[in-house]
């Protein structure tokens, strides 16, 4: 297969070749524990300096201390989360959304195991997220809210700042964990003044390679480390750097800050070029990702009475790549937890695509895939055991 069109950087990005340039003296050249005594090890102290500035700009914090370099988002949300009920064992409420990660929802239901009360709130038919509901759910037992920035399937932004202050009017001493890792480099972060305790992010949403993440921790949070060892980061997370993946996350950080406008200009419109041309050339498309405020990137379409499965190994040979939901349970046979907790109807649940675009998306690839994918659901619908439903459906639009 040569022509491979690539639309699932919600799922992982491509590194950019100035992040591999940035990177590849750590490996051979400098090579020392950043550790030691010695000029070796002093160059990577210094790298890992200097990327811990650039990160501090990223995540627009007030100092560099509050970041925190891990593996990935998965151990910056267990670091948040666990690390925080471990500092604080006096209260055992949490709150958290429904449609959170993996990462974060089963660490939750982990909890409950232990004996924590976990509240899990809903969203609407346009995913966005019933605040009401939350800030009702907070009492003087309420020992952290998380909530996502950006939903990973739907692009949803939710309102992570003014859930914050709200949280914090009802109980000062509750922490906020918001995990920004799909709205990193695609939406300027910020944490400065505003009342969130915690952030994560991961380096290969945003062309960085995979295995390397930041934690965001306001410098008056304190955290039990989650892994224990050495006096590496402050004390909080043991463990010898990463420092090529570290200078590698960082200068992809900057790159990405620096394309900010083009995310929410270019890429938007290409997003929504593609949507249309879905919708208007193919009659059982609907829009699942109708909240009013996204990420510019994604868009979720849903195609009535097909299995996604099927869509996806269709698109494939025509090398489009796309997702069927969340990188973490694709591989899985279960309908989105996202999708059915915003009553995305039956019909679509399990013919539901997620297309997230990056700024190497081109124009070309967006008509190529328009072109294409009429003819895939075409094929498909014609074999779907639904053809009377399928039938009924054209009759409401008015197809002949």
């Amino acid at each position: 297969m040569n022509k491979i069109i690539y639309l699932d950087n919600n799922a992982t990005t491509k590194v950019d070749e100035r992040v591999v340039e940035a990177m590849l003296p750590y490996f051979s050249q400098n090579y020392g524990n950043p550790s030691s005594m010695y000029e070796l090890g002093a160059i990577n102290q210094k790298a890992i300096k200097e990327a811990r500035e650039t990160m501090k700009e990223f995540f627009g914090a007030n100092n560099a201390k509050e970041i925190l370099f891990t593996a990935s988002g998965s151990e910056s949300a267990n670091t948040a989360i666990k690390g925080i009920l471990a500092a604080d064992r006096l209260k055992t409420h949490l709150i958290t959304t429904k449609v959170e990660h993996p990462c974060v929802l089963n660490v939750y239901k982990q909890l409950e195991k232990e004996g924590y009360n976990v509240t899990y709130i809903g969203v609407n038919a346009s995913g966005e997220l019933n605040t009401e509901e939350l800030y009702e759910a907070v009492n003087e037992k309420t020992a952290l809210v998380s909530c996502m920035y950006a939903n990973n399937e739907t692009g949803a932004i939710f309102p992570v700042k003014e859930i914050a202050e709200k949280v914090k009017s009802i109980n000062p001493k509750t922490k906020i964990f918001v995990d920004a890792v799909q709205a990193a480099g695609k939406i300027d972060l910020n944490v400065k003044d505003t009342q969130i305790d915690m952030m994560s992010v991961s380096g290969h949403k945003f062309h960085a390679p995979k295995g390397i993440g930041a934690l965001y921790v306001k410098s008056s949070t304190l955290i039990t480390p989650l892994i224990m060892g050495g006096h590496q980061e402050s004390g909080r997370r043991a463990g010898t750097e990463n420092v090529p993946y570290i200078v590698g996350m960082a200068k992809a950080a900057q790159l990405a800050k620096d394309n900010l406008g083009y995310e929410t200009t270019e890429i938007k419109r290409l997003r929504d070029k593609l949507e249309k041309g879905l919708l208007s050339k193919i009659y059982n498309a609907r829009l699942n990702s109708a909240a009013r405020i996204r990420v510019p990137n994604t868009t979720n379409i849903g195609f009535e009475y097909i299995e996604g499965e099927l869509i996806l190994l269709n698109m494939n040979d025509y090398g489009i790549c796309a997702s069927s939901g969340s990188a973490c349970t694709s591989g899985s046979l279960d309908p989105s937890h996202v999708l059915k907790a915003m009553g995305v109807p039956f019909t679509s649940l399990h013919g539901s695509i997620r297309f997230s675009l990056s700024r190497y998306t081109t124009e070309d690839e967006i008509d190529y895939t328009i072109s294409k994918m009429p003819a895939i659901i075409d094929k498909l619908t014609k074999i779907s055991p639904y053809q009377k439903e399928l039938q009924e459906l054209k009759e409401r639009k008015g197809i002949i």
